[in-house]
């Protein structure tokens, strides 16, 4: 039985780790906390090169295969895309714009229209021309 108490006795060895995680835990989070927000910003000129017409019922905005715009039959460019999406949200019946992506148009520079379009806050949009790809 004495045995049995000596090794009973005997002081631990190991390190308590538990107490330095929190610590380091906390540590960690604190950190996270104080480091500064990283801005990033996109110069963009907003200057468009000449008026564009909007009809006061529809207009159309093609994507080409190339990545160009073409509004109401009309090469536009990203900076006047954004201005005329601006105007036509401003007039008072609001215009339908139709969106017709060519077949072989980049996914990437469609969802970069669409973008441009929800930040101008279009809402009378839809996509034109799809049923003609319902065979592939």
């Amino acid at each position: 039985m004495r045995a049995y108490l000596q090794t009973e006795a005997q002081p631990m060895i190991e390190m308590n780790m538990t107490p330095l995680i929190d610590v380091l835990l906390v540590l960690l989070i604190m950190f996270i906390i104080t480091i500064p927000l990283q801005s990033h910003a996109v110069k963009v000129d907003l200057r468009g090169d000449g008026p564009v017409i909007v009809n006061p019922v529809r207009n159309t905005l093609v994507i080409t295969t190339s990545g160009g715009l073409l509004w109401n039959d009309e090469a536009i460019s990203d900076g006047q895309l954004r201005a005329t999406l601006a105007a036509s949200q401003m007039l008072s019946n609001i215009p339908e714009l139709h969106l017709k992506p060519e077949a072989q148009a980049r996914y990437q520079r469609v969802d970069e229209v669409l973008a441009m379009t929800k930040r101008a806050h279009v809402i009378r949009m839809g996509f034109v021309g799809n049923e003609a790809y319902r065979q592939f």
